[in-house]
């Protein structure tokens, strides 16, 4: 059973997302809140699997909520999805930075949403690879780059497999493409997470960019 905390400061929204997720039989609202610091609390209360978090909320906002869950090592079996009306915008980059595992666009079609919810809670990142490895690396590209203090911890299989996680590769893909096993592509990954302090796959792909470890058109650069 996936346990899923719904925040978002209109009651409308949240019950519509309650009434389709409790429609499939592996899916539990555990919890509503409408703003941040109340999705918060139930957050570190509830220690829900999957917690759906507008980005825009008056008060203590999604961003900054994703970034406190982020921040305690208690919650780190809490995946933050961002909910959001635009698309990829500025906000949900900034979320994405701050520990989020993805993001999702309110009218989603439903599948598309339980689809989400499972890829969330297996801690997968849920971000569409050919639309948003082009949006990260734009809002990357406009600010200045932060020293990737990171990058010398890892080997240089350990580069080359998070460049190829930030083409939207998976681990049976990157396993192919370095003629490696999946297990050991796994476990590279792993490695690299750990490393980086990353929560998750989507903050591995932030970090790629940001590090220079690929490219704004998602290559290895000089490759």
């Amino acid at each position: 059973m996936i346990r899923i905390l719904l925040v978002d400061d209109q009651p409308l929204i949240r019950a519509g997302f309650r009434a389709l997720l409790e429609a499939e039989d592996d899916l539990e609202v555990v919890g509503e809140a409408g703003d941040g610091a109340g999705g918060l609390a139930l957050a570190r209360e509830l220690l829900p699997d999957v917690a759906l978090f507008d980005v825009q909320m008056p008060g203590m906002d999604g961003i900054e909520a994703t970034r406190r869950i982020a921040a305690d090592p208690r919650l780190s079996g809490v995946h933050v999805v961002i909910l959001t009306n635009y698309g990829f915008d500025e906000y949900v980059y900034e979320a994405l930075c701050a520990g989020a595992t993805g993001f999702l666009i309110k009218d989603t079609e439903p599948d598309d949403l339980l689809h989400g919810i499972h890829v969330a809670a297996r801690g997968e990142a849920l971000l569409s690879p050919a639309v948003t490895r082009r949006l990260i690396a734009e809002f990357v590209s406009r600010r200045p780059r932060p020293a990737a203090a990171g990058v010398g911890r890892l080997t240089e299989r350990e580069r080359e497999v998070t460049a190829l996680a930030a083409q939207g590769l998976s681990n049976d893909e990157i396993a192919a493409h370095l003629v490696i096993s999946p297990a050991t592509a796994k476990t590279h990954v792993s490695r690299a997470m750990t490393k980086l302090h990353a929560r998750d796959r989507a903050q591995l792909v932030v970090f790629a960019y940001q590090s220079g470890l690929v490219g704004p058109d998602g290559g290895r650069p000089g490759r």
